[in-house]
């Protein structure tokens, strides 16, 4: 929990919520030197982006990072919201949803404490489908 006073120090739930909204606002500017320095260099590393196949390993998720940052064909937009942050000592998971303009996606981002802070080593985002509603009309108009 916060403590949101003036000088207090940050929690750890604080400083990994810190560390996925940088990983936001690297991705929403198209800042890929900034999303590079977001992610592990001491370990492996992993991305599952909509659609793709699974990346493993830094150079292929770095370079997954590099053409979707440098794709501009577009009017390009992301927020992120409704995060959590659960704490498993120096493993930490952030689970959100990210509203880009074709939709709403569920996103696990996970994160491991690194030379004191925060570094993302898994990145998992998958489209959120609506629920089926038995009681919906099925008719055609």
């Amino acid at each position: 929990m916060s403590t949101n006073r003036p000088g207090a120090p940050m929690t750890d739930s604080d400083a990994v919520l810190a560390a996925n909204l940088e990983f936001y606002r690297a991705f929403g500017l198209r800042d890929y030197a900034a999303m590079d320095a977001l992610w592990s260099r001491a370990q492996t590393v992993l991305c599952l982006h909509p659609g793709w196949e699974a990346i493993h390993g830094r150079e292929a998720v770095m370079e997954s990072w590099r053409l979707i940052l440098a794709d501009d064909s577009g009017n390009f937009s992301v927020q992120c919201h409704d995060e959590r942050a659960f704490l498993y000592g120096d493993i930490a998971i952030v689970l959100c949803e990210e509203q880009l303009p074709g939709g709403t996606l569920a996103v696990t981002n996970t994160f491991i404490r690194e030379a004191g802070s925060w570094r993302m080593i898994h990145h998992q985002a998958s489209a959120i489908i609506p629920q089926y509603n038995p009681n919906a009309s099925t008719q055609l108009h």
